[in-house]
This record gives structure tokens, C-alpha cells and sequence, in this order.
């Protein structure tokens, strides 16, 4: 039994490695940058990686099949894996090590706090302007003198055309690391 514990450790972490890269990908497209008016910083990236992450996980804590267990302990792997990776990117940047935990906590928490909100906008009616309310807090909030309202309503439309096209995601290859993204300009609501 403790040999396939292992077996089953090791896939799972190469699966959340896989998804993990997928989502590193998705959150550099130039697209998000470039046209859609995401901050290229640490803070831009960090919630586009985050947005990416949340869409992912949420989809495996959908899973309600005979791979309930499974996804749900892929989903906890993936994040272990992002603030492992966290961790690891704030020492290169010279963060030091006395105050790494306490940054990796503070991210940890705004990540659960972005979670909760984007929970909530994809959740209200997508007239509604609830999830680009979150977004203008979070991945635009750095923004000097606002994000421009087009680039917030194109970017809530591509996740909730995401959260759409992972939930009709197969759910094997999900827990074999495999995700497909759609594009940002798919989303028809470009600028």
C-alpha cells in the first residue's frame, strides 16, 4: 500500500506540474498586456496567474464523479506547487529570507480573498457588473487613474468564457495535467 501511495503522489505532482505550466503560459500571453491593459509587474502577473490558477482549481473542486478525491487532492497539490513557486521567485528577487513567509502569507491571503470575489462575479448574473467590480480591485488595481472600462468588461468576459470551457473539460485528462486555455481575443469583447 505505501508503494502505490507514492505512485499516486508522484502523478499527482507531475499532473499539478503540468497544469501549473499551462497556467505560467496562459498568464504571460502578450495579449493580456498589450491589449487588454494588465500591468506587466509582479502585481499584474501574480493576479493573472492567480485568476488562471482559481479557474482550474475550481473546476476540479466541480468534480463530483468517482475522481472526486483525486481532483480535489490535485487541486490542493496545484496550490502547494504556486506558493512553493512563490516562495522560491520572491528569494531570487532578493526578498529576504526573515521576511519570504510573511510575503508568501500575504499572498496566500489575497489570493483567497480573489478567489471569494471572482467566486462571486462569475456567480452573479454576467450583466451584472459584480465581476468586473473584482477585477478593477485586483488585477487593475494598481492601475494610475483607472483601467480603461472596455479592457475590465473584455477580461471578465474571458473568464467567464473560461470558466465555461473548463467546465465541459474532460475531467482524465485534467487529472493527468492537461488543461486547454481558450484565447483572450476569443472572449469577442476586444478593444
Amino acid at each position: 500500500m505505501p508503494i502505490r501511495r507514492i505512485f499516486d503522489r508522484h502523478r499527482r505532482d507531475n499532473a499539478a506540474h503540468g497544469l501549473y505550466v499551462a497556467i505560467i503560459a496562459q498568464a504571460r500571453l502578450p495579449d493580456f498586456y498589450l491589449r487588454l491593459g494588465v500591468p506587466d509587474t509582479l502585481d499584474g502577473r501574480f493576479d493573472l496567474i492567480v485568476a488562471h490558477a482559481f479557474l482550474v482549481m475550481r473546476r476540479l473542486k466541480q468534480e463530483s464523479g468517482t475522481a472526486t478525491e483525486e481532483a480535489r487532492a490535485l487541486s490542493q497539490a496545484l496550490f502547494d506547487l504556486m506558493f512553493a513557486d512563490m516562495d522560491q521567485n520572491l528569494r531570487e528577487i532578493g526578498v529576504g529570507d526573515m521576511s519570504v513567509g510573511k510575503k508568501v502569507k500575504q499572498m496566500a491571503r489575497a489570493f483567497y480573498g480573489r478567489v471569494a470575489s471572482y467566486e462571486d462575479g462569475l456567480a452573479a448574473p454576467a450583466d451584472s457588473d459584480v465581476l468586473e467590480a473584482a477585477l478593477g480591485r485586483n488585477l487593475y488595481g494598481t492601475v494610475a487613474g483607472g483601467a480603461d472600462p472596455g479592457a475590465v468588461a473584455a477580461v471578465a468576459a474571458y473568464l467567464r468564457l473560461q470558466a465555461e470551457a473548463l467546465s465541459g473539460q474532460d475531467m482524465t485528462g485534467l487529472l493527468a495535467g492537461k488543461v486547454a486555455f481558450v484565447a483572450p481575443e476569443d472572449a469577442g469583447h476586444g478593444r
